[in-house]
């Protein structure tokens, strides 16, 4: 070996260390360079080897372009084996493994490299099929995901709630208007569409120059009132159509379902790799807490493109099937559903409907007015129940002595501890004085309940609440509040427990769920999905949840010792104090606060009022409640902000009931 040699062997040991150089048989070998190599490409730097007839930085480069799209994902590189095919050539295989998603199925494959030893180096001949079979030079990789076809929500009795159905999406196509025309399309658009003309024109604007910017969507029914005509008007606007998963309308149950669009970049963070920029997937509702049941998984394709001319695949490398979702059946009513936002669509205020059948515990509707604002009032809400709250005083009364001919003293007012409690300033007069605990609950005596406060103690109003539902979670498949009763309260707070006001706070669901353990003469456990349907909920949406939660001044007073009964002892309550309860409620119809109930079709209606005051308003703000049984259906309504619970919510229960009969 010449001095030449031997300084060249020197430098390449010092400073490369796992050169491609051979300098003596004991210098690297054939296998070293082609571990060298591999690694180099796990990496997608490949400066610590030699090529043939290509500078390291140049491949370094070219593995840059070839895998943008797949960044920050490198492949796992594996030499299989190396083959000498002659003194100074060898064959090296190398074993390539991508594993672009969360499932057991990774790209593989293998390729050859070329090796050949000049001067002592071992160097590899590069093209980029040695990383890619087939790939050609002026190729790159594209990774697409493809959609899995997504399960439909149903309702009671198999009924399709949501569904693909006909869209246009509605949006500016810069490559259709010049530069200059961009902006003012946009606003034109914008304005046509009601939305903000200058945020949507700053969005068109900053997108690429082929950029296809999407406004708005639209349902392609009879609802639909921008015309095509309107649309193609205006310079570069387009309308698409396509198909999404809809509910029969833009309404129906939107804050229970939830919507199905193109992922946030908040839920890509998310989902760990589960959820990739572009996927359809669900955003909110039961879309997103039940994503992964619906949404199935989706499949990916590799394909090869051209580097200058990346929109159409030059060939296929590497494909895996999308597995289609599957169907979430749901409990609700199509008919109930629509019926209790039909009933709610001129409340202004926040209100809601839950409807529940005792005989089962399936949730048949769980309504929103317009007022709630999107807001899952029905399921989220957190209220003081007020009067109504009196069925589970009533029981606690029962349980402790009291009949419905048992007297209490109702007065024109109390004072607990100094606070003064009153009734309704449209009391009846007549019922002042001594009257039968049926008569009290019937008309509804703030004071003869609160003067039998000594009578029970706070745990036994806590245990009646719990035995009728009130404060008992249950897995529905979606979040809910099931209400909440403290266990210990003194004075004042015990004296407003007793009506249904202080730290008491309730849901439209849980006070639905009081009246239809009434109805089914033993606790009932609500249900939303049917038998069969996983109640869990996909990691990381309860904050979807939190998003809905309606907040009230009522809830923000409420004590942290308000506790919520999660594993609550079995219920105590019994048929017997079922039908006493029936025959409390069923006077409140008869001769209390909710006779416009008497002539509702169909059988006998039950039912209790309930106004609770909230915030610090002189005089205080009110929220009107109405729970009913008729039959097999119970039923609790709510208004925020409402007067009386027989003026507020008596007719929407009215309209409710009377629907109910025909649907």
């Amino acid at each position: 070996m010449g001095k030449y040699q031997r300084a060249t062997c020197v430098l390449t040991t010092a400073v490369l260390a796992l050169t491609l150089a051979g300098c003596t048989d004991d210098g690297p070998t054939a296998e070293d360079a082609a571990r060298t190599l591999a690694e180099g490409l796990a990496q997608l730097d490949v400066g610590q080897s030699a090529f043939t007839s290509v500078e390291p930085a140049e491949v370094t480069g070219q593995l840059a372009t070839i895998t943008e799209g797949f960044a920050p994902q490198a492949p796992q590189v594996e030499v299989a084996g190396v083959e000498e095919t002659g003194d100074d050539s060898a064959t090296a295989t190398l074993d390539y493994t991508w594993d672009l998603d969360d499932t057991d199925q990774d790209w593989t494959y293998s390729t050859t490299a070329e090796l050949t030893r000049v001067e002592d180096v071992w160097q590899a001949a590069w093209e980029p099929a040695v990383f890619v079979p087939n790939l050609m030079p002026d190729e790159k990789l594209t990774l697409a995901s493809v959609p899995a076809d997504r399960g439909e929500i149903t309702g009671a009795g198999g009924e399709v709630i949501v569904t693909e159905r006909p869209v246009v999406r509605v949006g500016i196509d810069k490559t259709r208007v010049p530069e200059e025309q961009q902006g003012a399309s946009a606003r034109a658009l914008a304005t046509l569409l009601e939305l903000d003309p200058a945020a949507y024109e700053e969005q068109v604007l900053s997108a690429g120059a082929e950029a296809f910017v999407v406004a708005l969507v639209l349902r392609d029914d009879a609802t639909r009132t921008v015309t095509d005509a309107q649309i193609a008007a205006i310079p570069g606007a387009l309308g698409q159509a396509d198909t999404l998963e809809l509910a029969p309308t833009r309404t129906f149950a939107r804050e229970l379902l939830g919507s199905v669009g193109e992922a946030t970049e908040e839920l890509v963070e998310q989902s760990d790799g589960a959820v990739r920029a572009g996927d359809i997937t669900g955003l909110s509702g039961l879309q997103l807490q039940h994503n992964a049941h619906l949404g199935g998984t989706p499949g990916l394709e590799v394909n090869a493109v051209a580097v200058e001319a990346p929109g159409q695949p030059t060939q296929r490398l590497f494909a895996k099937p999308p597995v289609d979702g599957e169907d979430l059946a749901t409990t609700l009513n199509p008919g109930l559903q629509a019926l209790g936002e039909e009933v709610l669509a001129d409340e202004p205020s926040a209100s809601s409907i839950v409807a529940i059948r005792p005989s089962t515990g399936e949730i048949l509707a769980a309504a929103n007015g317009p007022g709630s604002e999107g807001l899952q009032t029905a399921l989220l809400g957190q209220y003081p129940p007020g009067s109504t709250f009196k069925v589970a005083t009533s029981l606690a009364l029962l349980r402790n002595g009291f009949t419905p001919q048992s007297p209490t003293e109702c007065a024109e007012e109390v004072t607990v501890d100094g606070r003064r409690f009153n009734n309704a300033s449209t009391y009846p007069a007549q019922f002042i004085g001594t009257i039968p605990l049926l008569e009290t609950f019937a008309q509804s005596c703030n004071t003869g309940f609160i003067s039998a406060r000594d009578e029970i103690t706070q745990a036994d109003l806590a245990k009646a609440a719990t035995d009728l539902g009130i404060g008992v979670e249950a897995s529905i498949g979606t979040p809910a509040f099931f209400g909440s009763v403290p266990s210990e309260a003194e004075g004042t707070a015990h004296a407003a427990a007793m009506i249904g006001q202080g730290e008491v706070l309730v849901s439209p669901l849980s006070l639905a769920t009081m009246a239809a353990s009434v109805g089914a003469g033993s606790r009932i456990t609500p249900t939303l999905l049917a038998p069969g349907e996983s109640t869990e909920l996909d990691p990381g949406s309860e904050s979807d949840a939190a998003s809905q939660a309606p907040s009230d001044d009522a809830t923000a007073s409420a004590s942290a010792d308000t506790e919520s009964s999660r594993d609550a002892a079995p219920s105590s309550f019994t048929a017997a104090e079922s039908d006493t309860l029936k025959t409390l409620m069923a006077a409140v119809v008869a001769q209390g606060g909710a006779q416009l109930l008497r002539d509702v079709p169909g059988e006998p209606v039950l039912a209790k009022t309930g106004t609770a005051e909230f915030g610090s308003d002189d005089p205080p703000r009110t929220h009107a409640w109405v729970v009913a049984l008729q039959g097999d259906l119970a039923v609790a309504v709510f208004v925020e902000e409402g007067e009386l619970g027989s003026t507020s919510g008596g007719p929407l229960m009215q309209a409710f009931l009377a629907g109910a009969a025909t649907r």
